[in-house]
């Protein structure tokens, strides 16, 4: 069975991203090539677990990140899982695996006041640039969508009359978002901007480079990590802190997991009860200040 039968399985019935179907691509062909120079065999069907570990050795061997050695074998054992599923193999050889240990980070979310300091209209220019940078961290921090989902707007997913807008999240789902007015003027008034461009290749799409073409996520990423420099000292500043704080404040001030759940785009409330640990240390803060008892 070819790794093309594979990629074809995850983007065709699994409706992974691109970028995810690629990196899964890459890591089984990793191994497939360690497997071949070191063991002599190309048929990954008939590789076992001892080979598995002696890659995973090399891995480590070369200073590669726990949680990146992790990912590959992730993306080896959901190839083992599918060769299970068509009956290619019989047993998967990472049954019985165990992860690597990985130090659990603590991403802390912009404070309100950061987010506000960073908004402040005297950080742009006024310019087209300047216009959109300030339109893509508005948008980051009022819906909570994810840098790739901002990334693919497209014209026709703007609603004005209901107040929403439409992205494609995982899995290529669709989901509707509502849109603050604050937003919708500054969606009008950077498409003012947006109409006085010299060229416009990628038309149907919200964001724009100043050429005219469609913005990518590396652009996304500078912006967010440019303008939150100037109000922040947290060590990181990218589009997911603006995500993790969406979903932080909502929940400090009253939401229901379940609905910010939704606006996510979450499968699960799993993996939203990760955005709560801030919301519990605030109310754990109010409860200690207002209890009679602790008078």
């Amino acid at each position: 069975m070819s790794i093309k039968s594979f990629i074809d399985y995850l983007q065709l019935e699994k409706k992974y991203s691109l970028n995810t179907v690629k990196a899964y691509e890459n890591d089984i062909k990793s191994f497939s090539e360690f497997n071949k120079k070191e063991f002599g065999q190309s048929s990954l069907n008939k590789a076992n677990y001892s080979q598995i570990r002696s890659w995973i050795v090399k891995l480590v061997e070369s200073k590669i990140s726990n949680r990146s050695i992790n990912r590959k074998i992730s993306s080896l054992n959901t190839y083992y899982k599918f060769l299970l599923k068509i009956e290619e193999i019989r047993t998967n050889p990472l049954n019985n695996h165990k992860a690597l240990k990985t130090k659990k980070t603590i991403q802390l979310p912009f404070s309100e006041k950061e987010v506000i300091n960073a908004l402040d209209i005297n950080n742009f220019k006024d310019s087209y640039e300047g216009k959109r940078d300030r339109l893509i961290i508005e948008m980051l921090y009022s819906t909570g969508i994810r840098r790739i989902e901002l990334v693919g707007i497209k014209l026709k997913d703007l609603d004005f009359s209901s107040s929403r807008i439409k992205v494609l999240g995982k899995r290529n789902k669709e989901r509707f978002i509502p849109m603050l007015e604050s937003t919708i003027l500054l969606v009008k008034k950077y498409l003012d901007y947006r109409s006085e461009l010299n060229r416009i290749k990628d038309k149907d799409f919200l964001f724009l480079t100043s050429k005219g073409e469609k913005i990518y996520e590396n652009l996304v990423y500078r912006i967010t990590n440019k303008y939150f420099d100037y109000v922040s000292s947290k060590v990181k500043k990218s589009p997911h802190i603006l995500r993790h704080s969406f979903a932080t404040h909502l929940l400090n001030n009253g939401a229901d997991l379940n609905a910010v759940k939704d606006l996510l785009g979450h499968s699960s409330l799993a993996a939203t009860q990760v955005y709560t640990n801030r919301s519990i240390e605030e109310i754990k803060k109010v409860y200690s200040n207002t209890h009679p008892r602790n008078k």
